[in-house]
C-alpha cells in the first residue's frame, strides 16, 4: 500500500486552512475530554508508555529537557516528578491543551520545574544546543513538514544530548496487526466522535497513523537531519515504537 507522506494527512479534508491551523483546531477542540479518552482508548497503555519512555529519558541524568508537543503535560509532569532537580520546558501549538497541562502542573506543585508555552515545533524561538534530552510523545505525526520540526529538534539538543521519540507505529504480527486496524479504524473513532464532540479527529489518528514512515524508515529521517546512534523499542507487540538518537 502507498503511503501519503504524513503532513498529506490533515484532520478536516475539506476545510481551508494547512495542516499547523487543523492540527490546532483539533487539539483545541479535544482538550476537554483527552485525559479520559488517552486512558479509555489505550487501556492505560498510554501510562506504561510514558513510564517506559520517562525512564530511558531519566536514565542520562538530564538537566535540561524540552518536551515537544507537551500537549496536556503527562510527560513533563512525569519527568519532573520522577526527578527533583531536573528543569522541563513544554511547548505545544494548542493554548487550551495548555490551559489544562497548566493546571495539572499547578495541581502537582511543579511550577518551579515546568515552564509551559505556546509554540510551533517547525520553528522553536529558542536557543541552539541548549537541552541535554529533546522528547516528543505521539506529536511528530501531527507536524506539517516532519523534516523541518526533526531538523529544530536536532538544533535546540546540545551535541552530546538525545532526541527520544514515542509514536505509535504498525504491528506486523498476526493477528494483533488485523485487530489492531480494526479497532484503530472502527472503534476507536466511534467511542472518539460520542465523548469528544469532534467527529474527524480519531478518524485521522488512525489516517496519520498509517502514513507516519515507522520503524526504519523514521531511523532514517532522524540521520537525514543528523542524529546518529539511533534505535527503536517495541512497545506492546509493536503498536508503539520509542525512537531515540545522539546528536
Amino acid at each position: 500500500m502507498n503511503k501519503e507522506k504524513p503532513e498529506n494527512i490533515k484532520p478536516y479534508h475539506d476545510d481551508e486552512g494547512g495542516k499547523k491551523e487543523q492540527i490546532t483546531k483539533m487539539f483545541d477542540n479535544i482538550s476537554g475530554g483527552y485525559d479520559f479518552l488517552n486512558r479509555l482508548l489505550s487501556a492505560r497503555f498510554d501510562v506504561v508508555w510514558r513510564r517506559k519512555l520517562t525512564g530511558k529519558i531519566l536514565s542520562h541524568q538530564p538537566p535540561k529537557i524540552l518536551d515537544v508537543a507537551t500537549g496536556t503535560g503527562d510527560v513533563a509532569i512525569t519527568l519532573a516528578s520522577k526527578a527533583p532537580d531536573v528543569l522541563v520546558d513544554g511547548t505545544d501549538i494548542s493554548p487550551k491543551m495548555l490551559e489544562i497541562a497548566r493546571k495539572k502542573v499547578k495541581k502537582a506543585n511543579l511550577e518551579n520545574q515546568i515552564k509551559l508555552f505556546v509554540g510551533d515545533a517547525e520553528n522553536l524561538d529558542l536557543e541552539d544546543n541548549w537541552y541535554d534530552v529533546v522528547t516528543a510523545s505521539f506529536g511528530v505525526r501531527n507536524f506539517e513538514n516532519l523534516e523541518k520540526g526533526l531538523s529544530e529538534m536536532f538544533r535546540v539538543t546540545r551535541p552530546g544530548g538525545y532526541i527520544y521519540i514515542l509514536e505509535f507505529s504498525n504491528p506486523r504480527i498476526f493477528p494483533v496487526k488485523q485487530a489492531y486496524n480494526f479497532y484503530f479504524q472502527n472503534i476507536l473513532p466511534l467511542i472518539g466522535r460520542i465523548r469528544s464532540g469532534d467527529p474527524k479527529a480519531y478518524q485521522y489518528l488512525y489516517e496519520s497513523v498509517q502514513a507516519f514512515p515507522d520503524r526504519e524508515k523514521f531511523l532514517e529521517k532522524l540521520q537525514e537531519v543528523g542524529f546518529i546512534d539511533v534505535h527503536s523499542t517495541e512497545l506492546t507487540l509493536g503498536i508503539c515504537q520509542i525512537y531515540s538518537g545522539k546528536k
